[in-house]
């Protein structure tokens, strides 16, 4: 089992502990209802330094990273970052992930936890096809802390000298100095709150995390766990590895079209792509349920005749809404907001209906 730099902090404060795809991560602290709504009001600190992250550099490094994932890097600007996708050449998806340009010569790659191994050699896989590329595993030498929440800009502002995160645009970073070395703070989440991203050495972790802390609570800034991170994401619809999206979906049939650049040439799955987009079968769509049942990944969803028309891909207990939510994978005829389900829990089914999503308005960001 792995752990963070700051797991020794965790376990003090009394997180409950969890194996998170070999991690030994928090799932909460308070509880994951009060953790989410303070993320929602004030501001809450994650620790989510079992991301991985990778270095690619080099002349050719830019059209490697255009040939293996499906954004248009090239239209990024020094300083910039871009959400974008690898696949498979069948069009399943091996990775969500975030690419930082450092410059045109030096990107840096942040990509989920459990896919660390497998995404660093599926992209081992082909980098030998472009001459004088460098890729490097860092996910051991880093760590990774969000700050997120309508406070995060006044909380951060006490603790980084020289910054103004409030004025920098979204999905772009900057790099600043801190304790003798540098930080690259990007205004990026996964809550759909206002917030940032800090990448940093392992050894400054826990003094920025203390001092983030510090500076934080008199704006009523929580440490929040990963059960919290889950709620935040699905109110925004954002999705999930391993849930919304996998190895066996396309992403034209889950709601990530608008990070398939078609237009700019060849990448690795793109004639499946193509195909999909001729003749899109499925689509992830929101939904909501009548009563307190809860959904969970993979139970069944059915129409107003009682067909079965697809599966939950996630659900909870929406902790801004207090109702039961979730996102399914179904046939695409069934997707229009405000179409009547019903998702079958423990045998029974329940009632519900397709919701827009997100299923919150998120803060600008």
């Amino acid at each position: 089992m792995k752990k963070t730099s700051l797991s020794s902090w965790h376990e003090k404060a009394g997180a409950k502990i969890i194996d998170f795809g070999g991690w030994l991560m928090p799932v909460q602290y308070s509880g994951i209802m009060a953790e989410h709504k303070a993320v929602r009001s004030a501001a809450g600190l994650f620790d989510v330094s079992h991301m991985g992250n990778f270095y690619v550099k080099g002349q050719r490094a830019l059209e490697f990273l255009q040939s293996v994932t499906t954004n248009d890097l090239s239209r990024t600007v020094d300083g910039q970052a871009q959400y974008t996708i690898m696949l498979y050449p069948n069009g399943g998806i091996v990775d969500d992930l975030i690419i930082y340009r450092i410059d045109s010569e030096t990107f840096f790659l942040i990509v989920n936890a459990g896919n660390c191994d497998k995404d660093f050699a599926w992209l081992g896989e082909h980098v030998g096809d472009f001459e004088g590329v460098q890729l490097s595993n860092h996910s051991d030498q880093m760590s990774l802390i969000a700050l997120q929440g309508p406070k995060a800009f006044s909380i951060l502002s006490q603790v980084i000298a020289g910054i103004d995160a409030e004025s920098l645009p979204s999905f772009h970073f900057r790099q600043l100095p801190f304790m003798g070395a540098e930080l690259m703070v990007a205004r990026t989440g996964y809550t759909g709150e206002a917030g940032v991203e800090i990448c940093l050495p392992n050894a400054l972790a826990l003094p920025l995390w203390e001092a983030l802390l510090e500076a934080g609570s008199e704006y009523g800034l929580v440490p929040v766990g990963l059960g919290a991170r889950d709620t935040l994401r699905l109110e925004m619809g954002y999705s999930l590895y391993g849930h919304e999206i996998d190895q066996d979906t396309n992403p034209l049939e889950a709601r990530l079209k608008w990070v398939v650049s078609m237009e700019k040439g060849h990448f690795i799955g793109r004639e499946a792509c193509r195909q999909v987009e001729l003749n899109p079968r499925f689509g992830v769509a929101g939904f909501a349920l009548e009563g307190r049942a809860l959904a969970r990944q993979g139970c069944r969803v059915f129409n107003a005749d009682r067909q079965e028309i697809g599966k939950v891909c996630s659900g909870t207990i929406s902790p801004t809404l207090q109702e039961p939510i979730g996102t399914a994978s179904l046939v695409r005829a069934y997707v229009k907001p405000g179409t009547p389900v019903f998702v079958e829990i423990r045998g029974l089914l329940q009632p519900g209906q397709i919701k827009s999503l997100p299923f919150v308005k998120p803060a600008l960001n």
